[in-house]
């Protein structure tokens, strides 16, 4: 059921209405992880001034909203592929110019409080989220990996806002995400292989099978644990990353063979887990 022309919410009208649809664009599973992302690298980075890491994960916020709206307007009022949606196509506007909006003064905030450098590592996120759909979600690679490098870029963009820096450390636990989360993201997109073809959303598992995508997805995962224990080694990661990758890994052997939809849940959840041990073994060594 539509609201009346002009609304902002399809179920209800008034004030109210239009804010539980504005707020039904939060989704926390998903939200998250960018913003912990953000406060990790923040973490890396010496965490020299709190304001500036508050502002650099509103951004981060704000960009993963904008994604969330886009995505829920291409697939519902261009796609027809969800049953229902909270907003209007109005509403959906009014939205993404209100996180556009926020985001770009953030991004502001960014570039005279840090520098040019800070905001254009921030940038890259609101354009992923905003593109995602139908832009790059239309390719293997741009429908993989979007959400993990934007993981990425807020781990980069919060470290460079806090030490105007990006060390090897930083950028090794960037790469990390990258990978662990790519393999995640192609565990996701096995759920909807049918339908996806039938719209030609070309995700890795539509173009190479789910077989094929499930070993590509939990060969990159291993990779990624992979890293964080030579980079141990090394002594480029503390000792104890080693807890969050046995954590994590514990999570990867469970899910092997549960269909898509109960490892991508579980999946997402150990992501947590992993990020949180990481956070904790970051924190108390390297600015012990």
């Amino acid at each position: 059921m539509e609201g009346p022309r002009g609304s902002i919410a399809r179920h209800g009208s008034g004030p109210f209405a239009a804010l539980r649809a504005f707020g039904s664009q939060v989704h926390p599973v998903f939200m998250l992880p960018p913003i912990a992302a953000s406060w990790f690298g923040a973490v890396l980075g010496g965490l020299e001034s709190v304001a500036l890491g508050a502002v650099h994960s509103l951004a981060i916020f704000a960009a993963v909203y904008t994604a969330h709206v886009k995505d829920g307007y291409v697939d519902f009022h261009v796609r027809d592929e969800d049953d229902d949606h909270p907003l209007t196509v109005s509403g959906c506007r009014i939205a993404l110019a209100g996180a556009t909006a926020v985001f770009f003064s953030l991004l502001g905030v960014l570039w005279i409080g840090v520098n040019l450098v800070a905001a254009l590592l921030t940038l890259p996120g609101w354009l992923i989220g905003y593109h995602h759909a139908p832009q790059l979600d239309t390719n293997p690679l741009t429908a993989t990996t979007g959400y993990p490098a934007g993981i990425a870029l807020a781990i980069l963009g919060g470290s460079y806002v806090q030490a105007v820096s990006i060390g090897a450390v930083t950028a090794a636990f960037a790469l990390v995400f990258l990978l662990v989360l790519s393999g995640v993201k192609v565990i996701d997109d096995a759920q909807d292989v049918a339908y996806d073809r039938s719209i030609d959303k070309r995700t890795v598992a539509v173009t190479v099978g789910p077989p094929a995508a499930r070993r590509l997805a939990y060969g990159l995962m291993a990779v990624g644990l992979l890293v964080v224990v030579a980079l141990v080694a090394v002594a480029v990661f503390p000792p104890t990353s080693v807890l969050a990758v046995a954590a994590f890994g514990a999570v990867v052997v469970a899910t092997r063979r549960a269909d898509a939809e109960l490892a991508t849940m579980l999946l997402v959840r150990g992501a947590y887990v992993f990020l949180a041990v990481l956070v904790a073994a970051v924190w108390f060594e390297p600015l012990a």
